[in-house]
């Protein structure tokens, strides 16, 4: 949800100097009680050999990173499982259960491969957006990063600026911010399913085989076909994405063909345990659903291990697949809070799967957990400083934590409390209210009279009593504000006729012109609506109004949106229709930073959409 275009933000070349040298690390805290048992993990067993006529292997893994160097903050500051709250997260924490794990499966003759699934990049913090994530590529190489698919975030900035990712060199128009070059990613993108129009083949490779142990294990590595309704149109119109279950089973039957019988698909897309009180443990499988059942529900039989992604959710499953056999289906959550660790054995004579076990880990940064104690790592064993952080990630983080510090600190503006994301049961919020809001105050001059926010481009809540560089309470830092709106969007005012502004929407519906999910776009002041979900779709929206006239077919109204939405981002085809599109200077979190910078900004009442049966 970005543009090919992004910002050129100045980062003090002192700063990065004197950065590169930093590796501090904390002083030890104290130790806390008993670990709290680990939830039990997942196992799938197939006919085979056991003993030593099987390979066992190690796979770590984990997926949606989007760039969560630091550890997250706010409600997602921990991970809420099994009715208890855990603090997690920071790529050098990361980094150390990375090692400790590996360091486990060693003991017990096992080789590790580290591999991802997906959004790795997109959607990140300014610490490494502002650099157009070449940090956190820095970081993956760091800790040990070797194969992973793409998500769908891998696609804001465009294909070639995926392309320059995967093979490094400086960016087009901003060269290399750091100073020091850009080597690209040492691990692989797979992406089986993203087709290069003119060609017919793969943008990066589809699969990668790795020998353990002399034997073969395949990896095939896709991301959602859906991807092209939820990214900028502008960065893939010369790409196509195929159905994921038709992919793998291609790939997975060439890879047998060459004697490949032990294959593992890294696909960004997932589903997500039931919700429960208290929450599923982080290694459950409760009252799973979502796209991955089918998706696995038609794989070939030799891909015995799913490591999924896209839904944020955290689960180790076992679901059958066209031959009636346990496919083992993971997702480490998001944020680089969890760790998949995934044991598995084949046999060396057939070379497939005998055995898989996984489980997820949680990474616990070492926050005092309320009670003076540091987490426990994953052996059980509570964790002082410095052992909780590992040096060398550190090292390179702080090099850009501190690039980026004057401007992430700068104070642009104040709020008066929380103003949060949640949306009501018309689909509204108050951060939506206030971005909406934002858009058509950075437009008004140019005639805008109507803005429309997508709310899959909000990220975060606005917390008043956040501080990332010791500013007061209500204060907003550019950091902050960029953390809710992180895609470098371009603001675009374009005119609709009453009509268009209905068909879009209409298109908010699942069901409607192939729209799949419900998503309610954020309305600015003055306009106004009601939704039945029991109408005919087509006919959902009634009472369209702004500022208390009812809108007219025929008239033609301003309208602003993000350049995504213009572009028929997110399904929003109807918007495409506009004529006289106009750019305004700067993005989308420009008109943010400048509304938060007039006073001291309240919540949205969210009372501008509502709803009926």
């Amino acid at each position: 949800m970005t543009s090919p275009l992004r910002r050129r933000i100045a980062v003090p070349a002192v700063a990065l100097a004197v950065a590169g040298a930093l590796s501090a690390v904390p002083a030890a805290g104290p130790v806390a009680a008993a670990p709290p048992a680990e939830f039990a993990p997942v196992t799938a067993q197939y006919a085979g050999a056991r003993g030593p006529a099987v390979v066992k292997g190690q796979f770590l893994s984990y997926n949606d990173f989007h760039g969560a160097i630091d550890p997250p903050t706010g409600s997602g500051a921990v991970v809420n499982a099994g009715g208890t709250s855990t603090p997690a997260g920071g790529v050098e924490y990361l980094a150390t259960y990375l090692r400790k794990l590996r360091a486990e499966a060693k003991q017990e003759g096992r080789t590790t491969l580290t591999v991802g699934a997906g959004d790795l990049i997109g959607g990140t913090p300014l610490v490494s957006a502002a650099f157009h994530d070449e940090p956190t590529i820095e970081l993956m190489n760091t800790v040990g990063l070797q194969i992973s698919s793409v998500g769908n975030h891998e696609f804001d900035e465009g294909v070639a600026e995926l392309i320059r990712i995967q093979r490094g060199g400086c960016h087009p128009v901003d060269g290399c911010q750091d100073g020091d070059g850009f080597g690209g990613a040492r691990f692989s993108y797979l992406a089986a399913n993203t087709i290069d129009n003119k060609t017919g083949r793969p943008i990066l490779p589809p699969v990668e085989i790795r020998y353990v142990g002399g034997v073969p294990v395949g990896f095939i590595g896709a991301t959602l076909e859906g991807t092209a309704g939820i990214v900028n149109p502008a960065g893939i119109q010369n790409v196509h994405f195929t159905d994921e279950v038709a992919t793998a089973n291609r790939w997975s039957n060439i890879l047998k063909l060459v004697g490949v019988k032990a294959q593992v698909l890294l696909l960004h897309e997932g589903g997500s345990q039931a919700a429960a009180t208290p929450t599923p443990g982080v290694s459950d499988c409760a009252g799973f659903s979502g796209p991955v059942v089918p998706i696995v529900a038609g794989l070939n039989p030799e891909i015995g291990l799913v490591v999924s992604g896209h839904t944020h959710r955290f689960y180790s499953c076992k679901l059958p697949n066209r031959a009636g056999r346990d496919t083992v289906v993971t997702s480490a959550g998001s944020n680089g809070q969890l760790i998949t660790d995934i044991d598995w054995s084949v046999d060396r004579r057939s070379g497939r799967f005998t055995e898989i076990t996984a489980k997820n880990v949680i990474v616990e940064n070492g926050v005092p957990d309320g009670n003076g104690g540091w987490k426990r790592d994953a052996t059980g064993v509570y964790l002082k400083n410095p052992d909780t952080v590992d040096a060398a990630a550190k090292k390179v983080a702080d090099k850009y934590r501190t690039a980026v510090a004057p401007i992430a600190n700068r104070v642009v503006g104040a709020i008066s409390g929380d103003i949060v994301r949640t949306a009501n049961a018309a689909g509204e919020s108050p951060l939506g209210d206030v971005i909406a809001d934002a858009q058509l105050a950075y437009t008004s001059a140019a005639g805008a009279r109507i803005a429309l926010m997508n709310p899959g481009g909000i990220r975060a809540d606005l917390d008043a009593d956040q501080s990332s560089g010791g500013e007061a309470y209500g204060r907003v830092t550019y950091g902050e504000a960029f953390t809710v709106q992180p895609f470098n969007n371009l603001v675009v005012t374009q005119t609709l006729t009453g009509a268009q502004l209905k068909e879009v929407l209409e298109q908010q519906f699942a069901g409607y012109n192939g729209q799949t999910t419900t998503k309610i776009l954020q309305v600015s002041a003055g306009l106004s609506y009601t939704w039945s979900a029991s109408a005919a779709l087509g006919s959902r929206v009634s009472g369209l109004a702004l500022n208390g006239t009812p809108i007219d077919p025929a008239t033609t109204y301003q309208v602003t949106t993000n350049d995504f939405l213009a572009n028929g981002g997110d399904g929003f085809s109807a918007l495409t229709k506009g004529t006289g599109r106009v750019t305004a200077p700067g993005f989308d979190i420009d008109a943010l930073t400048a509304y938060l910078g007039t006073g001291t900004i309240a919540p949205g009442r969210a009372d501008r959409i509502t709803t009926t049966p």
